[in-house]
């Protein structure tokens, strides 16, 4: 791939703290914004596509890749249809076990989602880091997570976003030998240069982005991208130092988040 592919990161679209789903500080972006980035996108020439259909969009539009992790109710509740809306399609990448949680989509939101038109795909099955599975529970988590959703869409699911970006090598080769075609961690990044089986890097979008520095990291030109990819190494130092767990209690305490 010689062509720029924008894989833009969202979570849940929620206004206030108190709206349905489960809000966060940082990830959750409000409906309006989100809906004025779609309309940028479009005004620009892009069009959101699936995974799958990166190859055969044409030249007329540009592809963008819109992906949800975790499986938050917004997702169907308030993203469905603003995407529909633009003829838009979008992946969704499911944590298993949050299906029919509190907050998070149903097993009928979820199959809703494909129906449209909508990918359905893998965020693990329980959001544990992979890199900290053993190989055993590594194959359990994401051979389980395929085959619920797949139950669940009846559609097949070929695509992973790594729970809190977290994998290498080990877990992309897992992954592939397991079925999936398309890996996903956070890294920030254009994909100018991707190869398949590699992993694709994602724009983060969180909470009051302005819509300039949204058209910064979408075309990946400017300071935005600079900064995102500045924050993203800065930020793995304690994630290396402290691990995981204790590096999630400190981002907890520090960063409010």
């Amino acid at each position: 791939m010689s062509a720029m592919l924008p894989v833009l990161m969202y979570h849940g679209l929620h206004t206030h703290a108190n709206d349905n789903g489960r809000f966060d500080a940082v990830y959750s972006v409000a409906p309006r914004e989100f809906e004025r980035q779609l309309d940028w996108l479009v005004a620009h020439g892009y069009r959101g596509v699936r995974l799958r259909d990166v190859a055969s969009s044409g030249d007329a539009v540009k592809p963008v890749i819109i992906s949800f992790d975790d499986g938050d109710v917004s997702n169907h509740d308030v993203a469905l249809p603003l995407l529909l809306e633009r003829g838009f399609a979008a992946e969704f990448f499911v944590t298993a076990d949050f299906v029919g949680q509190p907050g998070m989509l149903t097993d009928a939101q979820t199959r809703v989602l494909a129906a449209a038109g909508m990918g359905i795909q893998s965020h693990g099955c329980t959001h544990r880091y992979l890199e900290d599975l053993d190989e055993a529970s590594l194959v359990a988590e994401l051979s389980e997570s395929k085959r619920r959703l797949e139950a669940i869409t009846d559609a097949p699911v070929d695509a992973l976003a790594l729970p809190g970006g977290r994998g290498g090598e080990r877990e992309r080769r897992a992954a592939l030998q397991l079925g999936y075609r398309y890996i996903l961690n956070s890294a920030p990044g254009s994909n100018r240069y991707h190869r398949d089986g590699e992993y694709l890097q994602r724009i983060a979008v969180t909470r009051g982005l302005d819509i300039h520095d949204f058209a910064s990291l979408v075309t990946w030109s400017g300071l935005a991208p600079r900064w995102q990819q500045a924050r993203f190494r800065m930020l793995s130092w304690p994630k290396r130092i402290l691990g995981n767990r204790r590096y999630e209690r400190w981002r907890s305490r520090v960063l409010g988040a």
